[in-house]
């Protein structure tokens, strides 16, 4: 066997692991949680009590899937006006100069910050901030959502920033030619031809928003027994903490460890339709560009 074909395979079977060590996750925590999901049924996803040490037991997931995409649209809708604009001002006006380098240093910088610390940051200063300002202990979806719109501003900021990049100079040109102005232009001409690239880094932002744990798990209060909220300062439960805080205490193969991988599975399932919709958008986004 030659050595190009030699390497051509074993990196084919390199790149080939990743989606192998997806499949056995994703069916190891669905055969654990198959048996909760089959005996509680669509009351699972759409029951109003989770209750795992009642008796009986109740597995109601409804107000925690309510929590997490409050938490998380919350979060997105305040990241991406902030994440465009920003991603607009790097692709267009900032120009070549130490801003620019400064600001994408910045950003990128701000990825590697751990989750954990910008949780602590949100406990010891946003949570009593807010507790301040709005009454109450300040634990709330506001908090979470504030904390998640910091860690979801450089997906969009940098991706968003490559599809304004990648729209051709000489659209630009011919806009400024027609007489438009340079914000006319950006606004009528750039951002409809980036649209689908700045859609899909605001889609994969909520997907990482969806899967964060302990940012939010140490700023939203996480009520004993979820409820649905009603407000942004409600305290609320998400997916992934009610996974964190039980895990503990849950005996083995019990109804309740069984019902915290049967969460897995419905958060796995979330967050790879949202990044499907990303890569869709994407693909087609590229596919358009080469055409």
């Amino acid at each position: 066997m030659k050595t190009d074909e030699l390497i051509k395979i074993s990196t084919s079977l390199c790149a080939g692991s990743s989606i192998l060590v997806v499949f056995l996750i994703f069916g190891y925590t669905f055969l654990e949680g198959l048996p909760v999901l089959i005996k509680y049924g669509p009351s699972f996803l759409t029951g109003l009590y989770w209750k795992p040490y009642a008796d009986p037991p109740q597995f109601g997931l409804l107000p925690t899937i309510v929590g997490t995409l409050s938490v998380s649209g919350l979060a997105i809708s305040m990241a991406t006006p902030i994440g465009v604009l920003a991603a607009i001002y790097l692709a267009e006006y900032s120009g070549g100069g130490f801003l620019k380098s400064l600001i994408e240093s910045a950003t990128q910088l701000l990825v590697s910050i751990p989750s954990v610390v910008l949780g602590f940051i949100g406990l010891v200063f946003l949570v009593p901030t807010l507790a301040k300002t709005f009454g109450g202990w300040g634990f709330s979806i506001l908090a979470g959502g504030i904390v998640l719109a910091i860690m979801t501003l450089p997906h969009i900021i940098c991706i968003s920033s490559d599809a304004i990049k990648a729209v051709p100079r000489e659209y630009r040109y011919a806009s400024l030619a027609l007489g438009a102005s340079r914000w006319q232009t950006i606004r009528r001409v750039v951002l409809p031809v980036a649209k689908s690239g700045i859609l899909a880094s605001i889609i994969l932002g909520l997907g990482n928003a969806i899967g964060e744990t302990m940012a939010v798990l140490m700023v939203i209060g996480n009520p004993e027994v979820p409820y649905i909220p009603t407000s942004i300062l409600d305290r609320v439960r998400v997916l992934t903490s009610t996974i964190v805080i039980e895990f503990n205490y849950a005996v083995w193969g019990s109804d309740q460890m069984r019902a915290l991988f049967a969460i897995g599975v419905t958060l796995f399932i979330i967050t790879a339709v949202v990044n499907l919709v990303a890569f869709y958008i994407l693909g087609g986004r590229i596919y358009a560009k080469k055409a």
